[in-house]
């Protein structure tokens, strides 16, 4: 269980563009949440190769503010797996683009529920 929880993890790197920042200059809430949720998606998927399905997010931590101009990493973990739902922690990382400094910016966890066809709940393993 431990390998596959490994290779689940899921890590996708974005530039922070003028379109997706707010009047502060400052990457938008909404879509930073977007964005973890597409990534924690994408990690559910990995584990479970099941239909994955947003059931809730919980503790968006906003801690750091992500200017445009920025370079971010977000970074998807699962952190438990249950019968029918998995949670997967998310955390976005900013670095500066001319620069080594890199800091954690917003965390936060994503459930899902695995679906068959029919939509019903079914077990993840």
């Amino acid at each position: 269980m431990q390998a596959r929880i490994a290779a689940a993890e899921t890590r996708i790197f974005k530039a922070v563009f003028p379109s997706t920042t707010n009047h502060y200059d400052t990457l938008f809430g909404g879509t930073a949440l977007q964005l973890m949720d597409e990534v924690a998606f994408i990690a559910a998927t990995r584990f479970s190769r099941k239909r994955m399905v947003t059931v809730s997010s919980d503790k968006i931590n906003f801690t750091k503010s992500i200017p445009a101009g920025t370079i971010i990493e977000l970074v998807g973990r699962v952190e438990h797996v249950g019968n029918t739902s998995i949670r997967i922690a998310v955390e976005i990382y900013v670095e500066e683009m001319y620069s080594m400094e890199r800091h954690k910016a917003i965390h936060g966890t994503f459930t899902f529920v695995a679906l068959d066809e029919d939509k019903k709940p079914i077990r993840i393993i």
